[in-house]
């Protein structure tokens, strides 16, 4: 199975999946199988990334402020030449600064939503990409990506992915010449809309005969498609995925060739994940805290790469820029930041980090407080909590929130008040069993 889809519901076109590029890297690296964002969503994730900092409970979806300081400037001041190269259109928006401190950012157009393309698809009917069930809001959200990507069409050469890591190569061969370089790739896919060329289509059912479903609507999926076009959604997004994975394959193989994996550290991750109607519903949500938005693949891979360790330790994404710095050996610039560096996990000395981590949307009151073996899901007022043993049902089928309720008292007790939105009531649907102090 792909890494992809380790420790997620596997549906029959996932499990088919194959992403080798992703699966050689983390054979060269340390992974960790408990790493998770914090804030949510995009936003909030790439600000913790580049920050250090938690943005949960602190900061929503909002600019990158002057007054914080990037992992790009704090490399720049130590002697590194900095790039990004993205197609994810959130960060390059006006106002949103989150090319701050890089020497070059090269932003990729047209992706998703992106303001890039004003006309109206030609050549893409919109009613081949939607049922009779599409509401106005998702028909225009359709139409939108179709105008932006009508140049494209099936070209795999047209392709995000292909772009992006082209330009990350090109990046890259440019500036071999500098002793030092630290280069952030952002590439949106496998974002939904989930669209792949013909070549990497390959995971749908060829019987099918249904619209091209690219974009479902957000939320419930019962009552608005049928089980067929729920499968081949599934199977778009496993189209995509291997799509992104190689052209990842293809950038990898260019750090070799540039001789950059000899001397490099190299971060794989992603910012969360993709519910495919796992629980019931599409696409990411406040409500949707379980292991197929919040579980992503995460892997450091050394210089001259290793054995594709895996480690158990719970992380989380603030924690990854002290550890980047404190393997750089810039440590002392650490200490205002939040996150704290596992390096001590990465170099094998213990399998522990923190004991828990908590996720959530700023914007929503559910919040998702877990370790390495249980996870509580809390919920708003009028709704029962959720306890899933991580280790015994990954898929996070059978709430265990009644039979266990002190794991359920010890997860919800982890974090104080102030994660919490005030208008949840704590540790729901145990009949007054235990109250939070």
């Amino acid at each position: 199975m792909s890494y992809y889809n380790k420790g997620r519901k596997v549906f029959r076109n996932i499990a088919a999946c194959r992403t080798p590029s992703l699966d050689r890297i983390a054979g060269e690296s340390v992974v960790f199988e408990n790493a998770y964002p914090a804030g949510l969503p995009t936003i909030p994730v790439r600000t913790e990334l580049m920050t250090g900092h938690f943005t949960l409970p602190y900061k929503p979806w909002s600019p990158m402020y002057p007054t914080e300081i990037t992992m790009a400037e704090i490399l720049k001041q130590h002697g590194y030449v900095t790039g990004i190269v993205s197609d994810t259109y959130h960060l390059f928006k006006p106002s949103m600064n989150f090319h701050k401190g890089f020497d070059s950012f090269i932003w990729i157009r047209g992706q998703e939503y992106d303001a890039y393309n004003s006309g109206q698809p030609t050549e893409r009917r919109v009613e081949n990409y939607v049922n009779k069930n599409y509401t106005p809001q998702w028909l225009r959200l359709v139409e939108k990506y179709l105008a932006n990507v009508e140049a494209a069409m099936d070209s795999e050469e047209d392709c995000f992915p292909t772009k992006v890591f082209k330009e990350a190569s090109r990046w890259l061969r440019m500036n071999r010449s500098h002793e030092k370089v630290f280069l952030w790739v952002d590439c949106f896919d496998p974002h939904e809309p989930w669209d792949p060329p013909r070549a990497f289509d390959k995971y749908t059912d060829p019987s099918y005969s249904g619209p091209r479903l690219i974009l479902p609507m957000g939320g419930e999926a019962r009552g608005w498609a049928s089980e067929e076009e729920i499968d081949f959604i599934r199977g778009l997004y496993a189209g995509e995925a291997s799509l992104v994975d190689h052209w990842l394959g293809f950038f990898y193989n260019m750090l070799e060739e540039l001789g950059y994996l000899e001397n490099s550290v190299i971060l794989v991750l992603a910012d969360h994940g993709h519910p495919l109607a796992d629980h019931g519903k599409f696409l990411k949500g406040g409500d949707r805290l379980y292991n197929e938005l919040l579980k992503v693949p995460f892997m450091i891979r050394l210089p001259d790469g290793g054995d594709g360790l895996f480690r158990k330790a719970v992380v989380q994404f603030p924690d990854v820029l002290p550890t980047l710095l404190d393997l750089l050996r810039f440590g002392n610039e650490t200490h205002s930041m939040h996150g704290k560096s596992f390096l001590h996990v990465v170099k094998g000395d213990s399998d522990k980090h923190r004991s828990y981590a908590v996720s959530g949307y700023n914007e929503a009151v559910d919040r998702c407080i877990r370790d390495s073996e249980w996870s509580c899901v809390l919920r708003p007022e009028g709704q029962p909590d959720e306890l899933y043993n991580l280790l015994e049902d990954p898929g996070e089928t059978k709430n265990l929130v009644d039979e266990e309720p002190e794991e359920a008292k010890r997860l919800a007790s982890a974090f104080g008040l102030y994660f919490k939105k005030s208008s949840v009531k704590l540790v729901k649907g145990l009949q007054g069993k235990y109250e939070l102090s």
